[in-house]
Parts: C-alpha cells; sequence; structure tokens
C-alpha cells in the first residue's frame, strides 16, 4: 500500500507543478474548478445526496465557481476581493467555530441542504484560494500545500513510530499525539531551514511568531483532517471516493488544505483592500 501511496503521489505531484508553472491563468483556473467539481461529487455521496439532489449539488456547484471565475474576470477589484472575502471569512467561521463544536459533540448531522452548504464552505473557498494564491506567486501556493504535505508525512512516519496517545479514537483511531508533534517538528523545521537560506539578516527576530504560526497551521490541516474522517465515519466508508489508487478519493488528499488555504488567501486578499 505504501509503494501505491508513493508512486501516485509523486504522479499527481508531477501533473500539478506542471499545470502550476506552465498552465495560463484561465487553463489554471478551469483546472481547479474540476478539482472542486470532483469534490462536489464526492461530498455528495458522503452526504448521502442521489438523484436529482446530486445532479442539483453538482450543477449548482458549477455555476458558483464559474459566477465567481466571471466576476474576476471583467469586473472591479473591489467587487471581486469582497465575494472572495465573503467565501473566506465563512471558512474561517466554518473551521474555527463550527467544526470544533461539531467534532467535539459528535455531531451526526443528516438533512441534505446542510450537508450541502457545508459542502459548499469547504470546496469553494479552497477552489478560490488555490486561484488567488497562485494569481499572487506559484511558488507561494507551492509554498503553502508544501507546509501542509510536510505536516501530512511527518505525522504519518512519527505517528507509525511512536504513536502511542490516541488523538480522536472515535473519529479517526490512527492518528496519534506523536504525529501530530512530528507535524508540528516537521514544519517548523521547514520554515527555520526557510528562513536561514533566506538571506535576510534578521530572520531570527521573526522566529517565535514564525513557529507559533506553524503550530496553528499543522493544528488547522489536522482539524480538516479530522473534520472529513468524522464524515466518513458518518457515511459509513473509508474513503470518500475510489479516483486516486492507494489514497483513496481526491477529498482524502485536499481535507487538510481545505482547512488551511482559505485562511491564507484570506490574509492575502485583506492586505490588498485599499
Amino acid at each position: 500500500m505504501l509503494k501505491q501511496r508513493v508512486i501516485t503521489a509523486i504522479i499527481l505531484l508531477a501533473l500539478f507543478l506542471s499545470g502550476l508553472f506552465l498552465l495560463p491563468t484561465l487553463g489554471w483556473q478551469l483546472l481547479i474548478t474540476l478539482v472542486v467539481m470532483q469534490g462536489a461529487v464526492e461530498w455528495g455521496n458522503l452526504s448521502k445526496f442521489s438523484g436529482k439532489l446530486a445532479t442539483i449539488y453538482w450543477w449548482v456547484t458549477l455555476a458558483m465557481m464559474g459566477g465567481l471565475m466571471w466576476l474576476g474576470a471583467g469586473h472591479a477589484l473591489a467587487l471581486q476581493a469582497m465575494s472572495h472575502v465573503f467565501f473566506y471569512a465563512t471558512s474561517v467561521v466554518l473551521w474555527l467555530i463550527v467544526v470544533p463544536f461539531w467534532l467535539a459533540s459528535g455531531w451526526q448531522v443528516r438533512q441534505p441542504f446542510l450537508m450541502a452548504l457545508v459542502g459548499w464552505a469547504v470546496l469553494i473557498p479552497t477552489g478560490l484560494a488555490m486561484m488567488d494564491l497562485r494569481d499572487s506567486s506559484p511558488w507561494l501556493l507551492l509554498g503553502m500545500m508544501g507546509l501542509v504535505w510536510v505536516a501530512d508525512i511527518a505525522a504519518y512516519f512519527t505517528g507509525r513510530k511512536y504513536g502511542k496517545r490516541k488523538l480522536a479514537p472515535s473519529i479517526s483511531p490512527g492518528k496519534t499525539w506523536e504525529g501530530v508533534m512530528g507535524a508540528m517538528a516537521g514544519v517548523s523545521i521547514c520554515i527555520v531551514v526557510g528562513f536561514f537560506f533566506s538571506g535576510y539578516l534578521h530572520w531570527y527576530k521573526f522566529l517565535p511568531t514564525v513557529l507559533l504560526a506553524a503550530c496553528c497551521w499543522v493544528a488547522l490541516a489536522v482539524l480538516g483532517d479530522l473534520f472529513e474522517s468524522a464524515i466518513k465515519r458518518q457515511a459509513g466508508v473509508k474513503d470518500s471516493g475510489s479516483l486516486l489508487p492507494g489514497h483513496g478519493g481526491l477529498l482524502d488528499r485536499i481535507d487538510a488544505l481545505t482547512s488551511t488555504l482559505p485562511l491564507a488567501a484570506l490574509m492575502l486578499v485583506l492586505q490588498k483592500l485599499p
């Protein structure tokens, strides 16, 4: 299974990097729209949407993504920024307030309309963030995603080697506190090394703040991972789909990105507002 996961990850990384650095803006936006649409299909399956409801959910998601791309293509930057801030703020409320309560209470949501709203709050801001961060700099988006990947890899191997204390056994029995500590250590090391080689003479002055931000980043990533695990447990499935051999569905690979990238994009957009 590990060999299959590695092979799939290498192929995905090669395709992602090609799109990130070679596609024009419209091509990247269309690619991210496809990612969001696949996520909507998997979210609909986890939410037990069927028949006409699943079709409506898919088309409404496509309309929302298309509408946001249309706003960004030919309208004032202020209007575009306001629409993006709305979705990012919705994401922040979801991840910082709703999801912690949801996980702590073991909430079982069966109402299709509520699950549809949550799905949009998870997927749409993530797609927008991947567009906005890439528009600012492909390297910025790669860096933000790379920190999440480092956290995921460090948590996986640290948890396998040293994991004893379960993080949330009723939600995801495989995750441990040792894995979380390994993720924080891995991300912190990456940031320290990055600052050291950046050439910035006074990087050490900002190190405590940056490391605190890294810990918060890992905490958000873990929250996204746990939330998707809770939704899968509610649906009674192991994976969100079977699109990616060795990894499951697309949501299984972007779960930690859904809780982190929108916050990074919100900070970026707010800096650009007049």
